[in-house]
C-alpha cells in the first residue's frame, strides 16, 4: 500500500514539475504585440524597397551618362568608353576599347551609346558654380523675410473693416498674382530706371521675389489668423484689451505657429525661383554662373547639370530641416 501511494505522490510531482512553465520560457505575445511588430517590418520593408529603388536609379542615371559604347556584329562585340580629349588646342571625343568579345550578332549591326559627359569641364568649373550657392540662399533669405512682413500685413488688410485697407490688400494680391514673376524681375531692373529709380540686380530681384511671394503668402497667414477662435478674442476684449493688443498678444503669435511650417515651404520654392534673378546679368548665383561657365565652351549640359545637382542638393537639405522644424512646431499638437 505504502509502496503504491508512494507511485502515486511521485506520479503527481512529476506531472506538477513537467506542467509548470519554466522561468526562462518567454510568454505569450498579446495580439496587440503581433500587430504592432507586423507594422514595424512592413515600414522598414518599405523603407528598404524605397532605399533600393533610389540607388537603383542612381545607378541608372550614372550609366545613361557614363559614355559607354556597345557595338555589336557578325564580327564580334565592342565595348568602348567615349573621353573628351584635348588635341592641338582642341577637345574631341575619342573611344577606348574596354574590351572585346568573339561572339556578336549574326546578321547586321547594333550599336548604342549612352552620352558623354567633359568631366575635365566638370572638375575645372564645379567650385566656380559651387561658390553661387551663398549668393542663392542669400537672395532667398532676403526675399522671405520681405514676403513675410509683406504677407502677415496684406492678411491683416483683408481681414480688415475699413474699406480702404481691405481695398488696397485685395489690390495688391489681385495685381501681383496675376502678372509673372519672370516679367516683375525684369520690371523692377529695366522699367524702374525710367522713373528715376535705380536699383540693383541684386534688390531688383530681392523686391520681385518678395512682392510675389508675399501675395500668395498671405493667404497661409490670413488661414492662420482665421484659425484662432472666436472665444479668444471675446476673452482678450473682456479682459479690457483693446484690439491692437488683442492682435499682438493672442491672434497673432498663434497665427505665426499655425504659418511657420508652410513659410518653409515657400523658402525651399523661392530657392529655385531665384534663378530668375540671373535674367539682371548681375547677381552671379548658381544659375548666372553656370552659364557663364558653359555658354563660351559649348558645354551648357555639363553646366547646367551641375548646378541642376546644386539646386538638388539644397532642396534636400531644406526639406530635411523643413520636417524637422513642423516636428518641433507640432510637438505640443495631440
Amino acid at each position: 500500500m505504502w509502496k503504491r501511494l508512494e507511485s502515486r505522490f511521485h506520479f503527481f510531482a512529476m506531472a506538477t514539475v513537467t506542467t509548470t512553465p519554466s522561468a526562462s520560457t518567454p510568454a505569450p505575445k498579446s495580439q496587440a504585440q503581433l500587430i504592432l511588430e507586423r507594422n514595424r517590418r512592413a515600414r522598414r520593408n518599405f523603407t528598404l524597397s524605397v532605399v533600393a529603388s533610389w540607388i537603383a536609379m542612381l545607378l541608372l542615371l550614372l550609366f545613361l551618362f557614363s559614355g559607354l559604347k556597345l557595338k555589336s556584329s557578325a564580327a564580334g562585340t565592342q565595348i568602348a568608353i567615349t573621353k573628351w580629349v584635348e588635341t592641338t588646342g582642341n577637345k574631341q571625343k575619342q573611344d577606348e576599347t574596354l574590351f572585346s568579345l568573339p561572339v556578336g550578332i549574326p546578321s547586321g549591326e547594333f550599336a548604342y551609346s549612352t552620352i558623354t559627359l567633359d568631366w575635365g569641364f566638370v572638375g575645372k568649373n564645379f567650385a566656380f558654380i559651387r561658390d553661387g550657392i551663398w549668393q542663392t540662399i542669400g537672395i532667398s533669405a532676403l526675399s522671405i523675410v520681405t514676403a513675410t512682413v509683406l504677407a502677415l500685413l496684406a492678411a491683416l488688410g483683408r481681414l480688415s473693416t475699413f474699406p480702404p485697407v481691405y481695398a488696397l490688400s485685395t489690390f495688391y494680391v489681385s495685381l501681383i498674382r496675376g502678372t509673372p514673376l519672370f516679367l516683375q524681375v525684369i520690371f523692377f531692373f529695366l522699367a524702374l530706371p525710367q522713373l528715376g529709380i535705380d536699383l540693383s540686380g541684386l534688390w531688383a530681384g530681392v523686391i520681385a521675389l518678395g512682392l510675389n511671394y508675399g501675395a500668395y503668402m498671405s493667404e497661409i497667414f490670413r488661414a492662420g489668423l482665421l484659425s484662432v477662435g472666436k472665444g479668444q478674442r471675446e476673452a482678450a476684449l473682456a479682459l479690457g484689451m483693446t484690439q491692437s493688443q488683442m492682435m499682438l498678444r493672442i491672434v497673432i503669435p498663434q497665427a505665426l505657429r499655425f504659418a511657420v511650417p508652410p513659410t518653409g515651404n515657400e523658402f525651399i520654392a523661392m530657392l529655385k525661383d531665384s534663378a530668375l534673378v540671373s535674367a539682371t546679368g548681375f547677381v552671379h548665383e548658381i544659375l548666372w554662373r553656370a552659364g557663364a561657365a558653359g555658354k563660351p565652351v559649348n558645354r551648357n549640359l555639363e553646366a547646367l547639370m551641375i548646378a541642376a545637382v546644386f539646386y538638388w542638393f539644397m532642396t534636400i537639405s531644406f526639406s530635411a530641416l523643413q520636417d524637422r522644424l513642423e516636428k518641433y512646431m507640432a510637438r505640443g499638437d495631440r
